[in-house]
């Protein structure tokens, strides 16, 4: 029982607020010790060197930093600003442009919090301002703004391919359905909602300036160069042109083109972008190694053995296990960050789910689109408060929490989707 033990005292320490890191690196040490002593770490100077010379791992800080280039050209900007006069005379329109803003970040940054931040700056004042309802205004950002989580290239789909030894570009075609869907029903309960209740979103006045070309024409100008780099990003690797971590290079590099396309590009902004790359970099590979000590302690202990013979004894084998690893992941979303789960949870699960006959691919997007959930869900959503540090003071945290209500419940919807028919979205459920 000493592994089970060490995962519950893990995660106490993480919900009294402990660096994630140093929490599995210390439990670990100090478990292991107790059970073996230090010669079970012998071999972890082996793991840390595999960890480090993984290429697929290569693709996060590589792409951690297209996003964080292309978040400084003010790429998120110019998108609300076209999109929101192309659509701001729908009711909804405002809305309806910033789901579809949100999509087009996903797909070219993939860093959620850059697109919260850039979102709620930018198009939470515009709808406020045109007598949007709050709730649906601040819901409607942090739905958006978790899209870089399911729409390649996403980070999280990178690590689930690690993690679970499976091809990126593999994952990254699976989940594009995922991600058209979740963004389809988004604009239909906007359209809904606005159909019933039109005060809650009114549509903008037209702006006598300006012709409807003009609007196209401007829209279409904010969107052709970031769609540009998604297609060559995402069709170098749909095409076996190139693998996920050339692409993330060759993204990189676009990223600083369009940076000099949009006139704001300088060597300090590539500075400031490189040293906010290492410093996300850091984290992430800090807590994988505190997490390879935590595993490796795991199953010395015979945790993970005790978890599967647990496990294999749920009723309904195959359909009991997924339900409840869906459930485990959705309820720790609450409270521990998508990275952790990735280190802590998923390795504990993926022998067990082989070991079934799961189809690991479809396994894997079930758990990229379960993590997506982790950003909005109360009390320790990272959407939450990235949009709560930048909303004017008449948006309260209770507005933020309302308004995301529908948003989880649709992501929810579309998880059990996938989960009853895989076949819609061209995967299986089994091998």
């Amino acid at each position: 029982m000493i592994g089970m033990i060490m995962f519950g005292v893990a995660l106490f320490m993480l919900m009294l607020g402990f660096p994630v890191a140093f929490t599995f690196g210390g439990v670990a040490l100090f478990f292991g010790i107790y059970a073996e002593g230090m010669d079970l770490f012998a071999f972890m100077p082996f793991r840390i060197m595999s960890v480090m010379q993984n290429t697929v791992l290569m693709a996060v800080p590589l792409f951690i930093f297209m996003g964080v280039v292309l978040q400084r050209t003010r790429l998120a900007e110019q998108l609300l600003t076209s999109m929101g006069r192309l659509f701001g005379g729908l009711p909804g329109g405002l809305a309806i442009s910033t789901i579809l803003v949100g999509a087009l970040l996903a797909a070219s940054t993939g860093v959620v919090g850059a697109s919260v931040v850039a979102m709620g700056l930018i198009s939470l004042p515009v709808m406020l301002a045109h007598k949007y309802d709050k709730r649906l205004s601040t819901g409607t950002i942090c739905a958006s703004g978790t899209l870089g989580q399911i729409v390649p290239p996403s980070i999280i789909l990178i690590i689930l391919g690690d993690v679970l030894g499976l091809p990126v570009g593999d994952l990254f075609k699976a989940a594009v359905w995922p991600g058209v869907v979740l963004i389809g029903l988004y604009i239909i309960y906007i359209l809904i909602l606005t159909r019933l209740k039109p005060e809650t979103a009114p549509a903008m006045p037209e702006d006598p300036t300006r012709s409807r070309k003009q609007e196209i024409v401007a829209a279409l100008i904010a969107i052709i160069p970031p769609l540009a780099l998604i297609v060559v990003v995402l069709g170098s690797i749909f095409t076996g042109i190139a693998t996920p971590t050339e692409s993330s290079a060759l993204g990189g590099v676009g990223a600083v083109v369009l940076a000099i396309i949009y006139r704001q590009f300088s060597f300090k902004m590539v500075w400031d972008a490189a040293k906010d790359t290492v410093s996300v970099t850091a984290m992430v590979f800090a807590i994988l190694i505190g997490a390879t000590a935590f595993s490796m302690v795991f199953s010395y202990t015979g945790g993970d053995y005790l978890l599967e013979e647990w496990l294999h004894m749920l009723p309904g084998e195959q359909w009991g296990f997924i339900i409840l690893a869906m459930v485990v992941i959705l309820v720790l979303g609450f409270f521990i960050d998508f990275v952790e789960i990735s280190f802590i949870i998923v390795p504990i699960l993926a022998p067990i789910a082989e070991a079934m006959g799961i189809n690991m691919l479809w396994f894997a997007i079930l758990i990229a689109m379960n993590l997506q959930t982790s950003f909005l869900t109360p009390p320790f959503g990272f959407s939450l408060f990235y949009l709560k540090g930048v909303a004017p003071p008449e948006v309260k945290t209770t507005d933020i929490y309302k308004g995301i209500i529908p948003f989880i419940a649709i992501q929810i919807f579309v998880l059990a989707l996938i989960v009853i028919f895989p076949e819609w979205f061209g995967m299986s459920s089994t091998y």
